[in-house]
């Protein structure tokens, strides 16, 4: 896979909030068909590196090539992006967020359509299709004429995703997509990234889902207070850690998901 050129190539990538470092200097190749879960404590930079590749937040130095892009963010660069680069970007990189972001006007059919009508100028009828193809393919085919506040969390979630895939995108971000739902709606949603990872979607991914990460991720990228601390498979990275920084997050987030499966069990427990 090394041999072949990188869909995604950062290099020195570096962000600060004021006199806040949020990342430092970070590198990272991503290849088609990977799917790279990125873990770590909060604060520590991962949804921050995230919005950076679609420059939702600009970088404050660093190179970013993706696909055809080639952008350099140091100050004063020419290959900066220009506004016109960056519509054509989020064409092509998908992201999802934590809170699902659909608009409440909209029904979900029209959810769906809008960025590919407006953004990739699909026509109307092929967009209708194409969301029409992907909501049966996640279930929700009976929704397409309902508003967001009529679905569950994870229909919403689901929605969103496939809002994303509507645009066809060569690579998917997903930042922590699950974490704020009800545990009995986690599964409906990681169902679905795992069937995008099986047919072969580029995606990043921000989780906390540890056991989900080392299932479905080709590589698994340990932050630490800005920087990559681990880089590799997640049969190494995620059972044989090498830093102690790592063996204490990994311990932390089991007791967490034992304390979170504990109350769970008080609280359905008859009285």
């Amino acid at each position: 896979m090394s041999e072949t050129k990188p869909l995604l190539s950062i290099r020195e990538l570096s962000k600060s909030f004021g006199p806040i470092e949020v990342l430092k200097n970070i590198s990272l190749d991503v290849h088609a068909g990977e799917v790279v879960s990125v873990i770590g404590a909060s604060g520590s930079g991962k949804s921050t590196f995230l919005r950076c590749i679609n420059v939702l937040e600009r970088p404050n130095s660093g190179f970013l090539d993706f696909d055809r892009f080639a952008f350099d963010f140091r100050p004063g660069s020419r290959a900066a992006p220009s506004a016109d680069d960056l519509k054509a970007l989020r064409a092509r990189i998908g992201m999802v967020f934590q809170s699902y972001n659909l608009w409440p006007h909209m029904t979900v059919l029209e959810n769906v359509i809008e960025a590919p009508i407006r953004v990739r100028g699909m026509p109307r009828a092929e967009a209708v299709d194409l969301a029409t193809t992907l909501l049966a393919r996640i279930g929700l085919a009976e929704k397409r004429d309902s508003y967001p506040n009529r679905l569950s969390g994870g229909q919403q979630q689901r929605v969103a995703i496939v809002r994303a895939l509507a645009m066809q995108p060569q690579l998917m971000l997903f930042d922590e997509v699950t974490s704020a739902l009800d545990p009995e709606l986690v599964g409906e949603v990681l169902s679905l990234m795992a069937d995008l990872a099986a047919e072969g979607m580029t995606m990043l991914l921000v989780t906390h889902e540890i056991g989900f990460a080392r299932e479905v991720s080709t590589r698994t990228v340990f932050f630490d207070r800005g920087v990559i601390g681990e880089d590799g498979p997640p049969s190494e990275v995620l059972r044989h850690p090498n830093s102690e920084r790592l063996r204490q997050f990994l311990s932390r987030i089991l007791h967490e998901g034992l304390a979170a499966s504990a109350h769970g069990a008080a609280e359905g427990a008859t009285p």
